[in-house]
């Protein structure tokens, strides 16, 4: 089977899924930005060949690409796994007549407007929210709906570019800040109180083959507003506990709506006073690194049965759920560059053997702002067989170590 895989040396975890269609015994040709002389060893080992465009989100560009690949040899399959690019990419697929997902499709999981309105449309339970093109819309919206409203990116992802609004004096200012005053489009939304968290899936034929359900403590927007939190993203082993039944029921009502076929899903929830609701979803695999986390706490390897599923048309192993495991970012104590840190001698001797992966820039490193995302600066992995063990661990590590910076 050949497979075009797009841009695999950026970031860096794309070279995992080359890895993986590799060892699935797919021939994988790669489309990237970088001239071939950038790529490891490795990864010229692992690709049978490699284009170089100059945009992986040119269309144009993609498209001549793709075209004289398929001049030279048949194209089973082009997958791209970051969220930019997902459609660029489908409209390339369908204008070669390459199998995956459609236009509409990428485009009901990029949009966020077109794709709650679609889904409310169909009975699932949504924030209300509009598309606003103009400081009309906008101020139409609120006043019909009220405060607090969230405003974004209709295509953003995660907390990008992503403001709370509780007044018409916020609102104005947002109106300005988004580029919504220069007619920049925005999602506007209900604001939606309760706990907020995720589950990621890897569909098969639009059938769910794997799942894994993480947590956010605190929500995302409180997280990348406050510096003092170190915010945790933790994966339950408990996924087949009852009160999971309804979110797992939600998943898989959004894939056959959205007409999800054979793709990673990453897909966001509240649960609060007013129920379940639907926050939104991609047809690609969740950022920073959580695909890891999942593989640390399933002794498996997701990518490979990512790859399997593309290739083969079914799952290579089972999770064992063996552990919970999660992530926590721990932030400097101002912008800058780091000193030093202190605690983690403590938690290492505390904790150690549950600690499976750390990041601690080297005194001296340049500091990323706190809205630069989980793993912007230092951040732990950790993982314990029981769920509540590992909250605490987790906070320990929070409460202990502290990033010094000047």
């Amino acid at each position: 089977m050949n497979i075009i895989f797009v841009e695999p040396s950026f970031p860096y975890n794309q070279r995992e899924f080359v890895r993986a269609l590799h060892a699935a015994g797919a021939n994988v040709i790669g489309i990237g930005e970088r001239p071939k002389e950038y790529l490891s060893d490795e990864m010229k080992s692992w690709l049978g060949a490699y284009v170089q465009v100059r945009s992986v989100v040119h269309e144009p560009s993609m498209l001549e690409a793709v075209r004289s690949i398929q001049k030279k040899a048949w194209v089973d399959r082009i997958e791209a796994t970051v969220e930019a690019h997902i459609m660029p990419v489908a409209k390339v697929r369908e204008a070669c007549g390459i199998p995956g997902t459609s236009v509409h499709t990428a485009y009901l999981c990029r949009d966020k407007p077109a794709m709650k309105e679609a889904l409310r449309k169909a009975g699932i339970s949504c924030a209300q929210s509009t598309r606003a093109e103009s400081p009309a819309d906008a101020r139409a919206f609120a006043e019909a709906v009220g405060y607090p409203l969230i405003i974004k990116p209709p295509a953003g992802a995660g907390a990008s570019g992503t403001y709370r609004v509780d007044s018409d004096d916020d609102l104005e200012k947002v109106i300005i800040e988004s580029g919504l005053a220069e007619g920049v489009a925005v999602a506007v939304e209900e604001f939606i109180q309760g706990h907020e968290g995720y589950i990621d899936t890897l569909t098969i034929n639009g059938d769910v083959a794997h799942e894994f359900i993480t947590h956010y403590y605190p929500n995302v927007l409180e997280a990348m507003r406050k510096r003092w939190i170190s915010p945790q993203m933790v994966t339950t082993n408990r996924i087949d506990a009852e009160g999971y039944t309804e979110v797992r029921k939600m998943t898989r009502n959004v894939i056959r709506i959205l007409d999800i076929d054979t793709s990673a899903t990453h897909m966001e929830w509240f649960y609060g006073p007013r129920g379940l609701k639907f926050s939104e979803i991609g047809c690609r695999p969740p950022g920073v690194g959580q695909w890891d986390v999942y593989n640390t706490a399933n002794d498996f390897d997701l990518y490979l049965e990512w790859a399997c599923a593309l290739v083969h048309g079914k799952p290579h192993k089972a999770p064992s759920r063996r552990y919970a495991a999660g992530m926590i970012a721990l932030r400097p104590e101002c912008d800058g560059r780091i000193t030093g840190y202190s605690g983690v001698e403590e938690i290492n001797q505390r904790y150690g053997n549950r600690i499976v992966a750390a990041h601690l820039p080297d005194p001296g490193s340049r500091t990323q702002p706190v809205e630069g995302g989980y793993m912007a600066n230092a951040w732990m992995r950790v993982r314990h067989p029981d769920y509540d063990e590992l909250r605490r661990t987790m906070d320990a590590i929070g409460q202990t170590i502290k990033v010094h910076a000047a």
